[in-house]
This record gives C-alpha cells, sequence and structure tokens, in this order.
C-alpha cells in the first residue's frame, strides 16, 4: 500500500488562532481531505484526547446517552465527525455555557452542519467554523504562495516562468485528496469513484433519506460534465427523469457533502443587465474527471473539455488560497447579456475587486481582455486588478490594471 505522504497545511496557523480564543472550533470540509489528520497533529501536541463518531461503539454511546458522553469528556478533546450526532450540539452548548474555556472541543465534520436545522443555532456566538479543502498546488509543493497579495497589490513580477503544457493537464486530472496522490497516476481514478460511492452511500443517506441513492452519482456525473457552466437544472434533471424540485434538492445535498460548489453572479445597482445564474464547479478536479473517465492525456487532447476543467482548477485553488487568510474574499462570476464576462471575481471585505479570466492557451490577446474591462467600467476606484491567466511563460501588460499572468505563478513561492 502506498504511503500517503503529510503535506504541510496552510490553514493550520488560523486553526491555532481560533483554538486560543473560541471555545469550539469546527474544521469541516469534505471527506479524506485532511482533516483528521490536522486535528490529530494539532491537538497531540496541545493535550487532546480523540474520539470519532465513525466508531461505531462511540457513536452508540453517543446517541444512548448524549448528555453522560459529553459530560464525561476529557477537559480538551477532538469529536470527529460530529455531523453524524447532531443531539450533542444542546449539550455542549450547556457544558460551553457554564465554562468558556477557549479550546475546549475541537471538531471536524464532513457534511455542512449549517444545512442541518438543529446545528444551525445551537452554538451561536460560541463556535468558529473553518473550511478545510483538499490540497492546493502550493501545499503539494510545499510553498506558501503569494498569489492572492499579489493580485490585489495589482501588479506581477516580469520574469519567466516555465509553461506547463502537458504537466497541466496531469495537475488538474490528479486533483487534490492526500490518500489519491499517495497512489500511482493510474490508480487514482479508481479511488476517486470509489471514494464518491462512499460519500453517497455514508454521508447523503446521513443527511436525507432517499429513495435510489443510486441516482446521486449518475447526477454527480452529469454535473461535472457542466462544470464551470451556468446552473441548467433542466438540462441535469432530463436524463434522469427527475423533477426541477427533486433536481435542486439533490443539488443542495451535494453541496451539503462538499462535492459540489455554485458560484454565485456579481451583481451591481449600476447594471441592469446581469445574468443572475449561479455557476456550477465540481469540488475538486481529480473527482471531476473520474467521473468523466478523463486522464491526464485525454483531457488533454479533449481541448473543450480542458477549458472546463482548468476554469474550475483555479477557482478551487484561489478558493483553497483564500481560506488561509484572516480576511475574507468573496468569490463570484461575472457575466452580462451581451456576452461579456469574468471567470472569477474576487473581492475583499474592503470592497476592493479583481478579476480573473483563465485560458488553457500559451498566447493572449487584447479581446481577451474584454470581460475586465466591462467590469472596470463597472466597478471604478474598488477595481484592483484584471488578469488573464495563460499557459506562458511571462506576465506581459494590457494596459493600465490589466496583465496576462502566467498559471504557474498561481503557487511560485
Amino acid at each position: 500500500m502506498a504511503q500517503e505522504r503529510l503535506h504541510p497545511r496552510f490553514a493550520e496557523p488560523r486553526l491555532r488562532q481560533a483554538l486560543a480564543d473560541t471555545p469550539v472550533v469546527l474544521i469541516h470540509g469534505p471527506r479524506q481531505c485532511g482533516k483528521t489528520t490536522l486535528v490529530q497533529q494539532v491537538g497531540t501536541r496541545a493535550g487532546y484526547a480523540y474520539r470519532s463518531f465513525d466508531d461505531k461503539d462511540t457513536l452508540a454511546a453517543a446517541k444512548t446517552d448524549g448528555t453522560g458522553f459529553v459530560h464525561d469528556l476529557p477537559e480538551k478533546v477532538i469529536l470527529d465527525e460530529v455531523q453524524r450526532v447532531p443531539e450533542l450540539f444542546s449539550t455542549i452548548k450547556l457544558v460551553v455555557d457554564r465554562n468558556r474555556v477557549p479550546g475546549r472541543f475541537l471538531m471536524t465534520g464532513s457534511a455542512n452542519v449549517l444545512l442541518a436545522p438543529k446545528l444551525s443555532d445551537s452554538l451561536a456566538g460560541r463556535i468558529e467554523i473553518q473550511r478545510l479543502h483538499p490540497l492546493a498546488q502550493s501545499e503539494i509543493a510545499g510553498r506558501p504562495p503569494k498569489f492572492l497579495k499579489t493580485l490585489f497589490d495589482g501588479r506581477f513580477e516580469m520574469k519567466p516562468r516555465p509553461r506547463l503544457g502537458r504537466e497541466l493537464a496531469s495537475r488538474i486530472a490528479h486533483g487534490g485528496y492526500p490518500a489519491a496522490l499517495a497512489r500511482e497516476p493510474g490508480r487514482r481514478a479508481a479511488w476517486y469513484r470509489s471514494y464518491v460511492e462512499t460519500m453517497v452511500q455514508r454521508d447523503v443517506r446521513d443527511l436525507a433519506r432517499i429513495a435510489s441513492l443510486d441516482v446521486l452519482p449518475r447526477l454527480l456525473k452529469l454535473t461535472a460534465a457542466q462544470s464551470a457552466r451556468l446552473v441548467n437544472i433542466s438540462e441535469l434533471g432530463g436524463p434522469l427523469e427527475l423533477s426541477r424540485p427533486t433536481i435542486r434538492d439533490y443539488v443542495t445535498l451535494l453541496k451539503g457533502v462538499f462535492l459540489l460548489d455554485e458560484l454565485p453572479p456579481w451583481h451591481s445597482n449600476r447594471l441592469s443587465r446581469l445574468v443572475k445564474t449561479p455557476k456550477l464547479h465540481l469540488g475538486d478536479t481529480g473527482v471531476a474527471c473520474a467521473l468523466l473517465d478523463r486522464d491526464a492525456t485525454s483531457l488533454w487532447e479533449d481541448r473543450a473539455l480542458l477549458g472546463q476543467m482548468l476554469e474550475t482548477f483555479v477557482y478551487q485553488e484561489l478558493r483553497r488560497q483564500a481560506s488561509w487568510r484572516d480576511d475574507e474574499i468573496r468569490f463570484h462570476h461575472f457575466r452580462d447579456r451581451d456576452n461579456f464576462e469574468v471567470d472569477l471575481v474576487l473581492e475583499r471585505e474592503s470592497g476592493n475587486l479583481a478579476g480573473v479570466e483563465v485560458k488553457a492557451a500559451a498566447s493572449v490577446v487584447a479581446a481577451d481582455f474584454r470581460g475586465l474591462r466591462k467590469l472596470k467600467e463597472a466597478v471604478g476606484k474598488r477595481f484592483r486588478a484584471g488578469i488573464v491567466l495563460y499557459d506562458g511563460e511571462a506576465a506581459l501588460p494590457f494596459g493600465e490594471g490589466f496583465q496576462a499572468v502566467p498559471l504557474s505563478e498561481l503557487w511560485a513561492a
């Protein structure tokens, strides 16, 4: 069996900060993204005990006598996969209210607990929730990135970077799950397919009662083919012969277990012709490529699909980097009815924005900036930068505030 390599997790400093001042800290994200490894690494050094609700005996004890279970816990404890025992949250609230010791409970969850009615209000004001994603390219490389800071500073250095070529397709197809990356490249797709099946059978079953669970892998495959496109519920439901409300509910479930994301549209009162439909993105391109039976070679040869997967790849890479920051960055896409569009709009808490357009090509022309220029007109002084990411070798100027930037800059140290 392949040995899983321990990669640095750049979310760790934020986790430590939260444990220093917050009674309950929840790390949530998809199964197998590295949550348990991270909390055990942090918790072991800080004297935390460990309880996992994937253990049948622990789960049974918590469900049989939740109050007694919580009161008998050690002073500092990791509770792994808490979405399986939502009945514990009210008791944890009482324990925290009696003694608000920072870092008392360190939890992980593989389903978005904010979707569960029992959990949404239980720990308000007592909990900090942080998202852990699969590995970013910079974590795989072991180098903290500077991309987002440079983006909002407005200028990338014009020094040479390597063109990626076929390596780009490999990075997309391999995805970011540590257990998949520990396998030989030819075995990673099998891991991803097994992973999706396990997620549907375990976590989705925990969240909702669905008569035909076999529909969900088929729906996920359809969404993989639509990744980086506007949401079209009718198109998703047609092959499955399911109603629009049912498809919408299923999409919500897949979002709840972090297999699927919806990227909301950017909006402004200054523009009246904006498209207000969100975009679909798979949570990880390794999952998407496995569902579509594409390895690095076949993805490279399918240029249309490569463009879609690359856009999702960049979106997920930037979301992963943004999750390590203290300031929030909100992600949107921009499109109007005149076909001006920007793949990603990043907005900081200060209101400053940057636009990112994504191309798989090795060259850039002025027309590639038309959507970014329209966005700048709408945003005005809040606009910090507009870049086109491309598979080139240098950052190139295209007017004030606009640059073509090599894709490899995403994870450059």
